[in-house]
């Protein structure tokens, strides 16, 4: 089985030594996944294992442990690969709404003239006598317009940005796909924040908690919330191995041993907001130039699918005109859906930030009942059952890094030292 990412990238931000209690906090992983994953890691990349007289249990890997695996598993290497791979298709896939908007429209652009050009030439064959000029009437007005060439050459998006007020990070085509699909979900790792902040709420108290202190990071704590029992707690129990513990008042105070226990003391303090906040999606990361750029493209699409219908139906196909006259609807599909989709969207983003912002709005109000005086009394109770627990290599009784032999030498080597050094005193 191979490695979890996220678990590497947890041991190596924490410094390579680690307890379960640690790897769970910084990963967001219920407290069994981040015991079962540090297991894997240790055993195939050689890591050890540190037992404290607690009995508490440190895991030391190897600081070169991607490059371990990275020999050891094929699939790894195959993901790395497809990685990269992917980062370039994707952008590629980006960019292709773009080239696939300017293609239909300078189609659509090329067709008209080439419709109106012949209907010209046609009607300057029947009425050559009264002295029109056949390209005099068409040409100038289907030309009237901003300097095409500025807006799609290179460098355009670079002076646009440098006259608008608001920089964006996207070139045009990115901004396409922006503007249509939009980017990325800001809440995508939201449950991966809630297991941090929660388990960044336990171990800020030293391992005892209250309800009330976990339910601000919650969503479905339903009824029970405002009741004795107090439900909402019971994935937390189970993600992080809490111990429930009742008090002679009725309080319920949660215990959570293996957070209780650190493998340094620079992993002791953890910022935690007091209570989890969503973000609301943006409808775009492009700026409003880009924007306003994107729907005038959008609409000149529309438009020009439209005025092509109308002259497709009043001239022969045959050429290029015969290709775009059989392709059509897709032309008119996507000018449709380029304008649709983005409309459809925006309505459904503020519909969804709406309930985002009430979501938010619950949970920080629930946060601003830590302090009233019931909630303070039941702080105050579970006190007593907070701890904390830092495993330094003076606490270690075995080590898997040396041999067992080897350690029972050196045990009794410092026993007999220790009690050299007290005969030495006593005389």
């Amino acid at each position: 089985m191979a490695p979890n990412p996220a678990i590497m990238e947890a041991v190596e931000q924490l410094g390579y030594r680690v307890t379960v209690g640690d790897v769970a906090t910084q990963a967001g992983f219920n407290v069994n996944l981040a015991e079962q994953g540090l297991l894997a890691l240790a055993t195939d990349v050689g890591g050890h294992l540190q037992v404290a007289e607690s009995g508490e249990i440190v895991y030391l890997f190897p600081k070169n442990l991607r490059a371990i695996l990275r020999n050891k598993f094929l699939r790894l290497r195959l993901q790395e690969w497809w990685k990269k791979v992917w980062r370039v298709l994707f952008y590629l896939i980006r960019i292709s709404f773009g080239v696939l908007l300017l293609a239909s429209i300078v189609l659509i652009v090329v067709t008209i003239f080439v419709i109106l050009t012949a209907m010209n030439q046609s009607s300057d064959n029947d009425n050559s006598d009264r002295g029109y000029g056949g390209n005099s009437f068409f040409m100038p007005y289907f030309w009237i317009g901003p300097n095409w060439y500025g807006v799609f050459s290179p460098d355009y998006d670079r002076r646009y940005q440098e006259r608008r007020t608001e920089e964006s990070q996207l070139n045009f085509f990115e901004a396409i796909f922006s503007f249509l699909f939009g980017d990325c979900n800001p809440n995508a790792d939201l449950e991966e924040r809630r297991q941090k902040e929660i388990a960044a709420v336990i171990r800020s108290n030293r391992g005892a908690v209250v309800g009330e202190q976990i339910a601000p990071y919650l969503d479905d704590v339903g009824s029970s919330y405002a009741q004795e029992y107090e439900d909402y707690m019971l994935p937390v129990l189970t993600s992080f191995n809490g111990q429930p513990t009742v008090s002679l008042e009725g309080h319920i105070v949660y215990v959570f041993p293996q957070l209780q226990s650190y493998a340094s003391r620079q992993q002791q303090l953890v910022p935690v907001p007091p209570y989890l906040q969503e973000l609301p999606q943006r409808f775009s990361a492009a700026s409003s130039g880009q924007l306003g750029l994107s729907i005038g493209l959008g609409v000149l699409n529309l438009g020009g699918a439209l005025f092509l219908g109308n002259l497709l139906s009043e001239v022969a196909a045959g050429g290029l005109v015969g290709f775009v006259q059989a392709i059509y609807w897709l032309l008119l599909g996507y000018g449709v859906a380029f304008l649709g989709v983005p409309l459809v969207r925006y309505f459904w983003l503020k519909w969804r930030n709406t309930k985002i912002r009430l979501r938010n709005s619950q949970r920080q109000e629930r946060s601003l009942q830590l302090a009233d005086s019931a909630v303070e009394q039941k702080i105050a109770y579970a006190r007593q059952f907070a701890a904390q627990n830092v495993i330094t290599n003076e606490d270690l009784v075995y080590t898997s890094e040396t041999d067992l032999l080897d350690q029972e030498v050196e045990n009794s080597d410092s026993i007999d030292a220790e009690w050299q050094r007290r005969l030495r005193e006593s005389r």
